[in-house]
């Protein structure tokens, strides 16, 4: 028989359920063990998915270093990110690290620098790569349809969605809704560009929402991150980023994402605003025979089980074979990189150099 990848799960918020739910289809794979810094949380979470044979820890470390574990989804709060990635990569134990890849860009450097040592493979978990539609963005730009890409709008939001939780404290979440829902918008338009280096950014965050009782009740009083943040970067290659993403606002849209190439543009409606999936056909506007004109593309099935099971399917495969990580954390540091920039610039209230420290 086939040797099961013995599985660790590291947080046991919302987000684990998704893993553990997805990670019970697989019949190579063996739930062994689950911590949560909450007493009874793991084994709440273990009991209403009806995972057996499970041992539980209070805290990331013991169980890393108690289990002989092939792989971890780590589903911590954003904040112990970078702490709970590093050590399991130390172990040389395969890492399934939930977005955002970390709070800041120097905490993002040092989950590399472990990568590169480990054994094991790291893989960021941005879901909507997988979707076929938002693969066909970067086939289309990849095909030098719509030429030199120079211009890109993205971001969006919901007109009211701000969590609770652990999302809107500094000390647990670090960034608000640049970390739930910008890093995805981000992701979609970077990686469909080749992931070129941010240079620049003039930036802006508020909470106006988050902090109002009227809109977010008694949580207002513990809302210290943002609930809206804007930025304007600048990228390696003369492209521009024109990005913007809100957890609550008085709209139900800031635009579709839109990438102007000198040869064609690409209209993107993407579903919740903010890049899970294309809900309906993208649009390609281009000139031809001297006339303006513009046609849809094809909307795609969804791959079977979900893109959710397929992120963690592909991770699986990867850890068997060795690799390659299917969501490298290099293509990640820019993402993080960009939103840190975001929050100096709009701390320093103007635009702001990207220093992304060597690796």
């Amino acid at each position: 028989m086939e040797k099961k990848i013995r599985y660790g799960i590291i947080g046991s918020g919302g987000i684990a359920g998704s893993h553990v739910n997805r990670l019970l289809k697989m019949p190579d794979v063996e739930i062994v063990a689950m911590t949560d810094l909450v007493p009874g949380r793991a084994e709440a979470l273990a009991e209403k998915h009806g995972v057996e044979g499970c041992r539980f820890y209070p805290s990331h470390k013991e169980l890393i270093d108690s289990e002989e574990l092939d792989a971890v989804s780590i589903c911590t709060y954003n904040a112990t990110h970078a702490e709970c990635a590093i050590c399991a990569l130390e172990k040389d134990i395969s890492v399934m690290l939930e977005k955002p890849m970390s709070v800041t860009v120097e905490e993002a450097v040092e989950i590399i620098r472990a990568d590169r040592k480990s054994k094991g493979i790291l893989s960021i978990g941005f879901q909507p790569r997988y979707e076929p539609n938002v693969k066909m963005i970067k086939q289309i730009i990849e095909s030098g349809e719509l030429g030199k890409i120079y211009y890109i709008q993205t971001g969006g939001g919901r007109r009211r969605g701000i969590p609770g939780g652990t999302f809107i404290e500094k000390s647990t979440a670090g960034i608000g809704v640049m970390g739930d829902l910008g890093c995805y918008s981000l992701d979609m338009v970077l990686n469909a560009i080749g992931n070129p280096r941010p240079l620049t950014v003039s930036g802006h965050t508020s909470n106006y929402f988050g902090k109002s009782p009227k809109y977010n009740g008694a949580d207002a009083s513990r809302f210290d991150v943002e609930d809206f943040a804007a930025g304007f970067i600048r990228m390696e290659n003369d492209i521009i980023v024109d990005f913007r993403m809100s957890w609550a606002m008085h709209a139900d849209s800031m635009g579709e994402t839109i990438f102007l190439g000198t040869e064609g543009a690409l209209k993107v409606p993407v579903s919740g605003g903010w890049g899970e999936k294309v809900f309906s056909p993208m649009i390609v506007y281009k000139d031809s025979a001297g006339s303006q004109i513009q046609y849809e593309t094809p909307l795609l099935p969804g791959v079977p089980e979900g893109v959710f099971y397929h992120k963690l399917r592909v991770f699986v495969d990867a850890v068997k074979t060795g690799g390659p990580p299917p969501v490298p954390s290099e293509q990640i540091l820019y993402n993080q990189a960009i939103i840190d920039g975001i929050v100096k610039s709009a701390e320093l209230g103007r635009e702001v150099e990207i220093e992304i420290p060597e690796i």
